[in-house]
Protein backbone atom coordinates (compact mmCIF):
# COMPACT_ATOMS: atom_id res chain seq x y z
CA UNK A 1 0.00 0.00 0.00
CA UNK A 2 0.81 3.36 -0.39
CA UNK A 3 0.27 6.85 0.92
CA UNK A 4 -2.09 7.72 -2.21
CA UNK A 5 -3.95 4.67 -1.14
CA UNK A 6 -4.54 5.37 2.52
CA UNK A 7 -4.99 9.02 2.19
CA UNK A 8 -7.91 7.87 -0.34
CA UNK A 9 -8.91 5.59 2.61
CA UNK A 10 -8.87 7.42 4.90
CA UNK A 11 -11.18 10.04 3.28
CA UNK A 12 -13.68 7.59 2.26
CA UNK A 13 -13.63 6.17 6.24
CA UNK A 14 -13.91 9.85 7.91
CA UNK A 15 -17.03 11.90 7.97
CA UNK A 16 -16.17 15.56 7.08
CA UNK A 17 -18.02 18.94 7.58
CA UNK A 18 -18.12 20.11 4.59
CA UNK A 19 -17.77 16.76 2.87
CA UNK A 20 -14.33 16.50 1.00
CA UNK A 21 -14.17 18.38 -2.45
CA UNK A 22 -12.85 16.17 -4.98
CA UNK A 23 -10.83 19.17 -6.28
CA UNK A 24 -9.11 19.41 -2.67
CA UNK A 25 -8.79 15.14 -2.44
CA UNK A 26 -6.84 15.07 -5.84
CA UNK A 27 -4.38 17.72 -4.93
CA UNK A 28 -3.74 15.82 -2.11
CA UNK A 29 -3.31 12.60 -3.92
CA UNK A 30 -0.90 14.33 -6.47
CA UNK A 31 1.09 15.36 -3.20
CA UNK A 32 1.09 11.81 -1.88
CA UNK A 33 2.16 10.19 -5.05
CA UNK A 34 4.77 12.45 -5.25
CA UNK A 35 5.87 11.76 -1.34
CA UNK A 36 5.77 8.02 -2.90
CA UNK A 37 7.79 8.20 -5.50
CA UNK A 38 10.27 9.82 -3.54
CA UNK A 39 10.03 7.12 -0.72
CA UNK A 40 10.78 4.59 -3.86
CA UNK A 41 13.73 6.78 -5.11
CA UNK A 42 11.95 7.40 -8.06
CA UNK A 43 12.35 11.43 -7.67
CA UNK A 44 14.22 14.05 -5.67
CA UNK A 45 14.08 17.45 -5.25
CA UNK A 46 15.84 20.61 -6.78
CA UNK A 47 14.88 22.88 -4.44
CA UNK A 48 10.78 23.00 -5.78
CA UNK A 49 12.09 21.11 -9.22
CA UNK A 50 10.63 17.31 -9.62
CA UNK A 51 13.71 16.00 -10.74
CA UNK A 52 13.68 11.88 -12.13
CA UNK A 53 15.75 8.87 -10.68
CA UNK A 54 15.11 5.69 -11.19
CA UNK A 55 12.02 4.31 -12.34
CA UNK A 56 9.93 3.05 -8.90
CA UNK A 57 10.09 -0.78 -8.25
CA UNK A 58 6.95 -2.58 -7.22
CA UNK A 59 3.42 -3.46 -8.86
CA UNK A 60 1.40 -0.71 -7.95
CA UNK A 61 -0.25 0.68 -11.49
CA UNK A 62 -1.04 4.25 -10.61
CA UNK A 63 1.95 5.14 -8.70
CA UNK A 64 4.34 3.17 -11.77
CA UNK A 65 1.71 5.74 -14.22
CA UNK A 66 3.12 8.93 -11.89
CA UNK A 67 6.68 7.69 -12.56
CA UNK A 68 6.06 7.67 -16.43
CA UNK A 69 4.29 10.89 -16.40
CA UNK A 70 7.43 12.71 -15.28
CA UNK A 71 8.97 15.46 -17.09
CA UNK A 72 12.33 13.80 -17.93
CA UNK A 73 13.72 17.36 -19.76
CA UNK A 74 15.04 20.58 -17.89
CA UNK A 75 13.70 22.61 -16.18
CA UNK A 76 12.13 20.40 -14.84
CA UNK A 77 8.61 20.29 -13.50
CA UNK A 78 8.03 22.30 -10.50
CA UNK A 79 6.74 20.58 -7.75
CA UNK A 80 2.83 23.08 -8.23
CA UNK A 81 2.84 22.81 -11.89
CA UNK A 82 2.59 17.83 -10.74
CA UNK A 83 0.18 18.77 -8.30
CA UNK A 84 -2.28 21.04 -11.06
CA UNK A 85 -1.36 18.90 -13.94
CA UNK A 86 -1.19 15.53 -12.06
CA UNK A 87 -4.22 16.11 -9.87
CA UNK A 88 -6.27 16.23 -12.82
CA UNK A 89 -8.87 13.56 -12.30
CA UNK A 90 -7.20 11.97 -9.76
CA UNK A 91 -9.44 11.19 -6.86
CA UNK A 92 -11.46 9.02 -9.66
CA UNK A 93 -8.51 7.37 -11.00
CA UNK A 94 -7.73 6.20 -7.19
CA UNK A 95 -11.47 5.08 -6.33
CA UNK A 96 -11.83 3.35 -9.62
CA UNK A 97 -8.13 1.47 -8.86
CA UNK A 98 -9.47 0.21 -5.28
CA UNK A 99 -12.71 -0.84 -6.51
CA UNK A 100 -10.52 -3.15 -9.23
CA UNK A 101 -8.72 -4.69 -6.17
CA UNK A 102 -11.73 -5.26 -3.72
CA UNK A 103 -10.51 -2.56 -1.45
CA UNK A 104 -13.46 -0.20 -1.96
CA UNK A 105 -17.51 -1.56 -2.48
CA UNK A 106 -20.67 -0.08 -3.21
CA UNK A 107 -23.28 -1.88 -0.76
CA UNK A 108 -27.13 -1.18 -2.33
CA UNK A 109 -29.10 1.34 -1.12
CA UNK A 110 -31.99 0.06 1.21
CA UNK A 111 -34.40 1.67 -0.37
CA UNK A 112 -33.44 1.14 -4.22
CA UNK A 113 -31.92 -2.38 -4.11
CA UNK A 114 -31.00 -2.02 -7.53
CA UNK A 115 -29.07 1.23 -6.66
CA UNK A 116 -25.43 1.00 -5.35
CA UNK A 117 -24.63 3.25 -2.46
CA UNK A 118 -21.54 5.47 -2.61
CA UNK A 119 -17.88 3.31 -2.15
CA UNK A 120 -16.85 2.61 1.17
CA UNK A 121 -13.74 0.64 2.27
CA UNK A 122 -13.86 -3.40 2.68
CA UNK A 123 -12.81 -5.18 5.33
CA UNK A 124 -9.50 -5.62 4.62
CA UNK A 125 -5.56 -5.44 5.90
CA UNK A 126 -5.34 -2.20 3.70
CA UNK A 127 -8.15 -0.48 5.95
CA UNK A 128 -6.19 -1.34 9.06
CA UNK A 129 -3.49 -0.04 8.37
CA UNK A 130 -4.62 3.17 6.68
CA UNK A 131 -7.01 3.25 9.77
CA UNK A 132 -3.62 3.28 11.99
CA UNK A 133 -2.03 5.46 10.64
CA UNK A 134 -4.69 7.78 10.60
CA UNK A 135 -5.72 7.22 14.21
CA UNK A 136 -1.73 7.42 15.26
CA UNK A 137 -2.10 11.00 13.32
CA UNK A 138 1.15 10.04 11.43
CA UNK A 139 2.53 13.22 10.14
CA UNK A 140 2.70 12.55 6.16
CA UNK A 141 -0.87 10.95 6.19
CA UNK A 142 -2.01 13.45 8.65
CA UNK A 143 -0.70 16.68 6.62
CA UNK A 144 -2.10 15.68 3.60
CA UNK A 145 -5.69 14.81 5.21
CA UNK A 146 -5.65 18.31 6.68
CA UNK A 147 -5.24 19.81 3.04
CA UNK A 148 -8.10 17.96 1.65
CA UNK A 149 -9.88 18.96 4.63
CA UNK A 150 -10.43 15.32 5.79
CA UNK A 151 -11.68 15.16 9.77
CA UNK A 152 -11.88 17.93 12.18
CA UNK A 153 -9.72 20.75 11.32
CA UNK A 154 -6.34 19.58 13.55
CA UNK A 155 -5.02 22.15 16.43
CA UNK A 156 -1.88 22.35 15.64
CA UNK A 157 0.02 21.69 11.98
CA UNK A 158 0.26 18.06 11.34
CA UNK A 159 3.80 18.12 9.82
CA UNK A 160 5.06 19.71 12.60
CA UNK A 161 8.23 17.29 13.81
CA UNK A 162 8.70 16.38 9.92
CA UNK A 163 12.67 16.24 9.34
CA UNK A 164 12.92 15.61 5.55
CA UNK A 165 12.46 18.84 3.88
CA UNK A 166 11.60 17.32 0.64
CA UNK A 167 8.28 16.23 1.83
CA UNK A 168 8.02 19.37 4.11
CA UNK A 169 8.44 21.04 0.84
CA UNK A 170 5.26 18.91 -0.69
CA UNK A 171 2.94 19.33 1.86
CA UNK A 172 3.23 23.57 1.82
CA UNK A 173 3.16 23.26 -2.13
CA UNK A 174 -0.49 20.97 -1.46
CA UNK A 175 -1.79 23.69 1.04
CA UNK A 176 -1.35 26.22 -0.92
CA UNK A 177 -2.68 24.68 -3.94
CA UNK A 178 -5.76 24.24 -2.35
CA UNK A 179 -5.84 27.52 -1.23
CA UNK A 180 -5.63 28.88 -4.84
CA UNK A 181 -8.15 26.59 -5.57
CA UNK A 182 -10.68 27.92 -3.09
CA UNK A 183 -9.95 30.96 -4.30
CA UNK A 184 -10.83 30.36 -7.65
CA UNK A 185 -14.08 28.88 -6.69
CA UNK A 186 -14.72 31.87 -4.70
CA UNK A 187 -14.41 34.46 -7.66
CA UNK A 188 -16.11 32.14 -9.61
CA UNK A 189 -18.87 32.91 -7.38
CA UNK A 190 -18.38 36.46 -7.27
CA UNK A 191 -18.22 36.73 -10.98
CA UNK A 192 -21.50 34.21 -11.23
CA UNK A 193 -23.62 36.10 -9.12
CA UNK A 194 -22.87 39.42 -10.49
CA UNK A 195 -24.05 38.14 -13.95
CA UNK A 196 -26.82 36.80 -12.50
CA UNK A 197 -27.89 40.05 -10.58
CA UNK A 198 -27.34 42.13 -14.30
CA UNK A 199 -29.81 39.83 -16.01
CA UNK A 200 -32.03 39.94 -12.59
CA UNK A 201 -31.93 44.30 -13.52
CA UNK A 202 -32.77 43.83 -17.26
Amino acid sequence: MTTAQDLMLVALDTPSTPPVAQGELSLALAGAELIDLMEAEAVTLDEHRVVPEMPPAGNEGLLREAASSLVRQTPYESVEDWLWRRGRGLTAAHLAALESEGLVTRPHARRLSFRAGPPVPAETSARSRAADRWASREPVLAGLAAAAGIGEKPAEDPATGLTDDRVVTVLAAVHDAVMELGAVRQRRGIEDAAFDNVWRAV
